[in-house]
């Protein structure tokens, strides 16, 4: 079904969902949503699986055009949204009909937020995944981002009996100065003397920031006298960080897939949100944690999920099946 009609496409936006984590073996990077928090949390409201294709909206947004009903939640960075010059809140429901406006401002906290829609965004999956991986054209609209004159579709699905919205307290905020737990490795040993350092300092959000990684600057991170600068090329994961030549950290995100850089440290998974909504010029300070800390938070963030389903679920039961 035709959804969207796209009337400017804003600064970068692509369909992502949660990736496709079964061809790293084969060199394809993860892709999907950078924050899958708020992506989950987009599809829960408008009663889409998780894993439902969104838009990710990176800056500045879109201005779409409504061609079909559908229930549209937007999370994750405050952009301000409109329908038809009605400003509407985030993190909860509304109803667009054909003929509808839908603009979406500049982010004035965060970097990217996620616009579900009832029954996801319809694009031909690639390696099981409606995800864009831009640098390999795959995936999304033709692997590209949005531009003007796309016609977007939508899957099947139920319209809402009432709006759902996200509570308070279950909202993340985005503050300028991020502290993003990691773990030690997995070559740590290139820095023992320099370890300590890394976890005490302040480093800044560079311009260099993208969907493969964020580069940093603060004070160089110092090898150990003998340390390579260099290591074998081998498999990256999300939230490793790179210690390349020039002592700068860079922290790679779903769009890479091997490195040959020492990585002092990798950010847990529950703290990557972070990364994906920081913007140039915002503060990072690392605090180094356990791998039992870092399961715990785990878990933690799965019963989050899990409350935030069930008080859905409770809702949609409520008014009658929700449909």
């Amino acid at each position: 079904m035709e959804l969207f009609a796209v009337r400017n496409p804003g600064s970068m936006t692509t369909v992502q969902d949660l990736g496709r984590p079964a061809f790293l073996d084969r060199g394809v990077p993860f892709s999907g949503a950078l924050d899958p928090f708020a992506c989950r949390i987009a599809n829960l409201l408008v009663g889409n699986p998780e894993e439902a294709a969104v838009l990710e909206i990176t800056v500045t947004g879109p201005a779409l055009a409504a061609l079909a009903p559908a229930d549209i939640a937007l999370t994750g960075a405050d952009m301000g949204m409109t329908v038809n010059g009605r400003p509407v809140s985030r993190w909860r429901t509304h109803k667009v009909e054909p003929g509808d406006l839908i603009r979406i401002s500049r982010a004035l906290q965060g970097c990217r937020a996620y616009l579900a829609v009832t029954g996801g965004i319809d694009v031909p999956p690639v390696m099981g995944s409606r995800a864009t991986f831009v640098r390999a054209k795959i995936g999304g609209v033709a692997g590209r981002g949005l531009i003007k004159g796309d016609t977007l579709h939508r899957g099947a699905g139920d319209l809402l009996r009432r709006p759902r919205t996200l509570p308070s307290r279950w909202i993340p905020s985005y503050p300028q100065e991020i502290v993003l737990r990691a773990i030690p490795g997995p070559q740590d040993e290139f820095f023992r003397e320099g370890i300590g350092d890394f976890f005490r300092a302040s480093f800044q959000v560079t311009q260099q920031i993208d969907r493969m990684g964020c580069r940093l600057r603060g004070p160089a991170v110092r090898r150990d006298a003998g340390s390579p600068e260099s290591i074998v090329t081998e498999p990256t994961m999300p939230g490793n960080v790179q210690v390349p030549a020039d002592g700068q950290p860079i922290i790679l995100l779903v769009e890479q897939t091997s490195g040959g850089y020492a990585k002092i440290a990798t950010v847990i998974t529950v703290d990557l949100p972070g990364v994906a909504q920081a913007v140039p010029g915002n503060t990072v300070r690392f605090e180094r944690v356990t791998l039992k800390t870092a399961h715990d938070l785990y878990r933690e963030r799965q019963r989050r999920l899990q409350q935030i389903r069930k008080h859905l679920d409770e809702k949609c039961a409520a008014d009658g099946g929700g449909v």
